[in-house]
């Protein structure tokens, strides 16, 4: 196990330094500069801009940068933040935890409900419970994650008072109060759990069907199984191999695709932190984040290879 990881991470390194200089050169290249803008409206002369400039090395050229940078990254150290001026790694901490408890929450939803719902409706093919599960499935998908934020927001907290509007905790509230978390973090994790609980409930849907229909499966009927036995022990292990295919790169997607909702109900995320860097142009903020992301997708890659072997005892991990 500990040679297919690392085997693993060896190959994620050419993917990782070819990620580095496109982000590097798409970040450099786009329009404004940086300097000028966070000096924008201060007192700052042509020769204190120029100073900025050379000592975050942006008089160099563009090669050098990037050598400089990546060496750099090669240490842990991602650069000064522009705006904040601290370590632009430190400031991600901050914000990544709580992205990630967002994340987390959510995929826990997606599987909790997406598969459970999936199984239900190919053990109810044809009768109103599928035809209701498939409908949901489609306007999982259909709908605007933006829009579906407002709503809720609008009736669980604003006419029914139940749940807070947004933020991570009450003013005033203790940051380890879990209980007062986990009423703020309700409405978001929905929210961002709604494709994957569509998602995974049309494969396990189709998956399952497959599967019933499988010899061995009519095999262990005919042998007196119970159903119950059948249906987890035989058909399910089998049906969730391509929700483990899912699972991929849902984590990455999960704090992707974050910024919408931690935009909607003011969470103080990477999303948010991270659109607000790429809008004042903040070079090692923008840069980290896109790295971190990457590191985290092939992250959750190597652990959906690692589920495959515990789902499916035909692949082996060496």
């Amino acid at each position: 196990m500990r040679t297919f990881i690392l085997r693993r991470l060896i190959y994620a390194i050419p993917t990782l330094v070819g990620i580095s200089i496109i982000t590097f050169v798409i970040v450099r290249l786009a329009p404004g500069d940086p300097i000028r803008l966070f000096t924008f409206g201060s007192r700052a002369t042509s020769e204190d801009i120029e100073a900025l400039r050379h000592l975050y090395g942006l008089d160099k050229p563009l090669p050098l940068q990037y050598v400089d940078w990546l060496m750099n990254i090669l240490r842990l150290d991602f650069g000064q933040s522009f705006i904040y001026h601290q370590p632009a790694a430190a400031l991600f901490l901050d914000y990544v935890w709580n992205t990630l408890q967002l994340a987390l929450v959510a995929l826990a939803l997606q599987l909790l409900i997406g598969v459970p719902l999936g199984v239900i409706a190919a053990l109810k093919r044809g009768t109103w419970i599928d035809s209701v599960i498939r409908v949901l499935s489609v306007a999982g998908h259909a709908v605007p994650t933006f829009w579906l934020g407002l709503v809720l927001i609008i009736f669980f907290a604003v006419q029914l008072r139940w749940l807070p509007t947004g933020g991570i905790t009450t003013v005033g509230k203790d940051q380890w109060d879990i209980l007062d978390r986990l009423r703020h973090m309700l409405l978001p994790a929905i929210v961002l759990s709604l494709t994957g609980i569509a998602l995974y409930s049309r494969i396990l849907r189709t998956e399952t069907l497959d599967v019933l229909g499988q010899d061995y499966v009519r095999t262990a009927h005919a042998k007196g199984l119970r159903e119950r036995t059948v249906m987890f022990v035989h058909a399910l292990r089998n049906a969730l191999i391509p929700v483990v295919t899912a699972l991929g790169g849902i984590l990455a997607g999960l704090v992707g695709g974050a910024l919408v909702v931690e935009t909607v109900f003011s969470w103080p995320g990477l999303g948010r932190f991270t659109f607000a860097a790429a809008i004042a142009k903040d070079y090692p903020v923008i840069q980290a984040g896109v790295m971190i992301s990457s590191l985290l997708l092939v992250i959750s890659y190597i652990i959906r290879d690692i589920v495959y072997a515990v789902v499916d005892p035909r692949i082996s991990v060496r």
